[in-house]
């Protein structure tokens, strides 16, 4: 097993405890100084910095959200200068304003560093090739990745998305060994591959994927690596944070988290309780690096659960277990709450289904309605109308089962969905329409 640093990678709990509380400390003694943003939030919350002495006391300090970067848009949060910033990046704005996120070259390579820890857990170094397909611009995908990729002195090559017959011609003539992009793009470049004639396995020299920025589930890992011969990582991060952060290591066993950068809590999203280890909730994380943009207690909005065991691998640091969803992105049909990727595991089970689905939400005499369209697969040859018909009652069994709520299937044709070269829009929901 590689490590990128291994004494920080492998300190015990204790020691790494201690490391915490440390740059905690300095951390809020940081922001009491330069940032007239936290002086006023803990003010108006009734709190001092020098309140916390330990870990635990962590909780005594209000969240930051959202809402407080639009509301100090574009820069009131920052804690330096101008002059000091060396990159911006921005979130898509699609819900509202976007969040602008500032760097100082500090904070470019202690995000390059993260990035080369994770990669060098997957044995991803030199000797690789990696087609990185996540957008580059004001998007933190592509540069996130991009700057970890030639910290451990991997060839790079920067497609960014779209093009996709281009990317798989230059995934054959560079002989890349890595894909960087979101799952769904990943299935979709499959499938172009596939009406070339490509046989991953045989015609290139792919042998893993990093797969982010939108939520997918084990049953989709399984698919992509049935289908392809791709071993399938999942990583993790918001822009508001920096970027593409975390990474699973070959275990596959979670996203090992690096405590000497982030602490990490899961809490109640309801109540903002901090919850136990093990026990599901909204991820909450706070910067122990950052010197442009630290942020205190920010509320992800994604849920999971957290394992702080030793990973097979060596490392100590804490693991963020699948992602859920979001705490805004589920959706509450008849009184009972349904996140996509619970769908997703579901579809993506069953080889009598294609890699596409939608899920449309609307609201029929006053009573919510959820119709699940999904395409059926191209491998299956036989699509008379009663072997579709059987296929829909099965679909909807299964839905049922793990829902415990009887939605409409709708089976469509391959391809009549949309696809994405970004993140893929999973849910329609006619009622905020």
């Amino acid at each position: 097993m590689e490590y990128w640093d291994p004494v920080i990678e492998r300190m015990p709990e204790g020691e790494l405890k201690e490391l915490q509380m440390r740059k905690l400390k300095h951390v809020l003694n940081y922001i009491t100084e330069y940032s007239s943003f936290y002086r006023k939030k803990f003010a108006e919350a009734g709190v001092d910095s020098k309140d916390v002495r330990s870990l635990n006391d962590l909780g005594k300090l209000p969240f930051t959200t959202k809402k407080d970067f639009r509301d100090n848009y574009p820069t009131g949060m920052f804690c330096v200068p101008s002059s000091q910033i060396i990159r911006y990046h921005a979130s898509s704005g699609t819900t509202g304003k976007r969040t602008i996120v500032g760097y100082t070259r500090g904070d470019i390579f202690e995000w390059a560093t993260s990035i080369a820890r994770g990669l060098t857990s997957l044995g991803i170094g030199r000797s690789d090739v990696i087609q990185n397909s996540y957008g580059y611009g004001l998007f933190t995908g592509g540069l996130g990745i991009h700057y970890g990729a030639e910290m451990v002195g991997a060839t790079t090559l920067p497609t960014g998305a779209g093009g996709t017959e281009r990317q798989i011609e230059l995934m054959q003539d560079l002989g890349s060994t890595v894909i960087a992009c979101t799952p769904s793009y990943f299935l979709h470049i499959a499938e172009v591959a596939k009406s070339m004639n490509v046989d991953f396995k045989r015609d290139t020299k792919l042998r893993a994927g990093l797969f982010g920025a939108e939520f997918w589930s084990e049953n989709m890992r399984k698919r992509i690596e049935d289908t392809t011969g791709v071993k399938a990582y999942d990583i993790y991060g918001t822009s508001e944070l920096n970027g593409p952060l975390f990474m699973e290591c070959t275990y596959q066993n979670g996203i090992h988290a690096w405590a000497d950068q982030y602490i990490m809590e899961v809490i109640n999203p309801d109540t903002g309780e901090v919850l136990g280890e093990g026990e599901e909730g909204e991820l909450v994380v706070t910067t122990l690096a950052k010197e442009a943009l630290p942020l205190i207690r920010y509320r992800t909005g994604d849920i999971t659960h957290l394992n702080f065991e030793k990973c097979e691998c060596g490392r100590t640091h804490p693991r963020i277990m699948r992602i859920q969803g979001r705490a805004d992105d589920m959706l509450k049909i008849r009184g009972v709450n349904v996140f996509p990727s619970q769908v997703e595991s579901v579809l993506m089970k069953m080889p009598e289904l294609g890699d596409n689905y939608i899920l449309i939400v609307d609201r029929e005499h006053e009573l919510d309605k959820l119709t699940v369209r999904v395409e059926v697969s191209d491998r299956i040859p036989e699509k008379s109308g009663d072997n579709l018909e059987e296929l829909n009652r099965k679909v909807s069994r299964q839905l049922k089962n793990i829902l415990n709520l009887t939605v409409d299937v709708e089976l469509v044709e391959p391809g009549s969905i949309p696809r994405s070269e970004g993140k893929a829009k999973r849910v329609i929901d006619k009622r905020k329409m």
